[in-house]
């Protein structure tokens, strides 16, 4: 069966978005970039909402730019190749390598991990995580906290997730103070 994953820069106050609607704090360092375009070679299906799929949007053309250092056209590349489900009640299309649903979140995810294939199940966007969270299909959280504190906003996990047992899989300290945490999430039986 395959993996969710649930993988997002956080605040160290818990948030992926703040009070005012942005997260350029999280604009990562070269070190963390590379770390995250190897996280993202090991996706095999990307589910994303609305939001995040448009500001990813700028990765289906950015490896034609030319003069691009190989850590941006390399993301780009594996990114492009990942094919995404975006839900969304507003779009009425999608480009690149994706469709649309406008609904069925949790039967999508239990349809994608019964079938066989290769790569994580990847959930992009704190709004529909939480949705997953909740359903209690997250198999992973990797969360890289940035220095930072916010005061508020959009939380990782949201307020009423129901209490679930986790295992610290791996930990890793970045030059630029981004701190990564991989848990694995503790099942019955």
């Amino acid at each position: 069966m395959r993996k969710v994953t649930y993988s997002m820069g956080v605040s160290l106050d818990g948030y992926v978005i703040g009070p005012d609607g942005e997260f350029a704090w999280t604009a990562p360092s070269e070190e963390v970039f590379r770390f995250s375009t190897e996280e993202v070679g090991g996706v095999g299906t990307h589910l994303l909402g609305r939001r995040l799929y448009e500001s990813m949007l700028v990765w289906e053309t950015t490896e034609e730019v030319p003069g691009l250092g190989f850590s941006t056209a390399e993301f780009a590349h594996r990114w492009r190749r990942i094919p995404k489900v975006v839900f969304s009640t507003t779009l009425t299309e999608v480009e690149g390598n994706a469709r649309l649903l406008s609904g069925g979140l949790v039967e999508e995810v239990e349809r994608l991990r019964a079938e066989p294939g290769e790569g994580d199940i990847a959930i992009g966007g704190a709004d529909l995580a939480a949705q997953v969270i909740t359903a209690g299909l997250v198999d992973e959280y990797r969360i890289r906290y940035y220095p930072v504190l916010v005061g508020g906003g959009t939380p990782y996990v949201p307020q009423d997730a129901v209490r679930r047992n986790v295992e610290l899989v791996e930990s890793r300290t970045f030059g630029s103070g981004v701190v990564f945490l991989h848990y694995r999430t503790v099942r019955e039986g």
